[in-house]
């Protein structure tokens, strides 16, 4: 039997506060000093900090002791909808009606509407016999003459377990088709003798690193030539070394391969054995972009992002038709598994991508 809590914004206070115990489960809720409502979800292993009003948001994840999120100027969520004015989460939905940066010719803010939307509700859903915790939110975005859709964002956590499910769906509820970008924005922190590992061949063709610059960013000397040598030999970017030309980032697009089961997989195996890790289905995100930027200010890597299309605005993305149409009344989904895996665990992950 499943038991479902709604949450409502008057659960979260000041002061930290239990809200349930299930087992090794512990689930309490906040607000940070900016007034951002938190779920904290504690199991076995580790923890998730979740904002499930302000873009249901995975502020922080940690397990066995590490924290898995990007470093980062804030120390906490912002009370904005602007992108770069709050960031640092380790998980961010983006989209939905535009994704990437936008173009001249485009009215979508940086990465859309999703990002920092404000969710209208969230829920958890607690299943003692599965020894799962589910934390669920909607939005409902209604445009007059323009969009009208519901989406419908999932985190699925185990009792004991260092990867966790994600998962989006969203429904069309207008009478017409709906255009539909997003882009899974898992940020992880990278470490000096990191080795990225993925289900991909690794040719400058299927390894394709970005070599327009967009307007948000400001590229530091050397920054052409590195990614003129990253464009003729993608590997050089496999093992992260310190002095690297991140700064301040460098975006790859990447021919995913699945596996027989119809999986891809990606993993950055840190030189203590463990790793950071994220599988999805590139049936459900055609598109996988990595991302990493590592400054003074920042330290982060996407390894594999699950995406409709490139972040290079809607009306760069729809021209080469990589803009996803919904049915009216339609629904659209995408799924992943993501976290942190053990020396033994890595290894095994290896051999079978390797």
């Amino acid at each position: 039997m499943t038991l479902r809590i709604e949450l409502t914004e008057t659960m979260f206070g000041e002061k930290e506060r239990q809200l349930l115990t299930m087992g090794a489960f512990r689930v309490s809720t906040f607000r940070y000093d900016s007034g951002i409502a938190a779920l904290r979800v504690k199991n076995a292993r580790g923890e998730l900090v979740i904002l499930p009003f302000k873009g249901h948001q995975i502020w922080r994840c940690s397990f066995d002791g590490r924290e898995l999120a990007m470093k980062s100027m804030f120390d906490e969520p912002v009370n904005t909808r602007s992108y770069l004015e709050t960031y640092g989460a380790f998980f961010i939905h983006c989209g939905l009606t535009g994704m990437g940066a936008p173009g001249p010719q485009d009215r979508h803010p940086l990465h859309g509407e999703l990002p920092n939307a404000p969710f209208q509700s969230a829920y958890l859903d607690c299943d003692e016999a599965a020894k799962t915790i589910t934390v669920g939110g909607t939005y409902h975005y209604t445009v007059a003459f323009t969009v009208n859709y519901c989406a419908t964002s999932t985190y699925k956590i185990h009792e004991s377990e260092t990867l966790f499910d994600a998962a989006l769906d969203v429904e069309n509820l207008m009478q017409s088709p709906m255009d539909l970008m997003y882009l899974a924005h898992a940020n992880f922190r990278p470490v000096d003798g990191g080795e990225l590992i993925y289900t991909a061949r690794k040719s400058p063709e299927t390894v394709r690193v970005r070599q327009s610059i967009p307007g948000h960013i400001t590229p530091k000397p050397g920054y052409r030539e590195f990614i003129a040598d990253l464009a003729k030999d993608p590997s050089l970017h496999h093992l992260l070394k310190a002095g690297q030309g991140y700064d301040p980032e460098i975006v790859f697009y990447i021919d995913m391969e699945s596996d027989s089961e119809g999986y891809a997989h990606a993993m950055l195996k840190r030189p203590d054995g463990f790793a950071d890790y994220i599988r999805y289905k590139p049936k459900d995100a055609r598109k996988c972009v990595r991302w990493i930027s590592r400054t003074g200010d920042q330290d982060a890597i996407g390894m594999a992002f699950p995406a409709t299309s490139e972040p290079e605005g809607y009306t760069i993305e729809k021209a080469k038709g990589h803009v996803v149409t919904v049915d009216p009344k339609g629904h659209w989904s995408v799924a992943m598994r993501l976290g942190s895996l053990t020396k033994d665990e890595a290894d095994a992950v290896a051999r079978a991508i390797g």
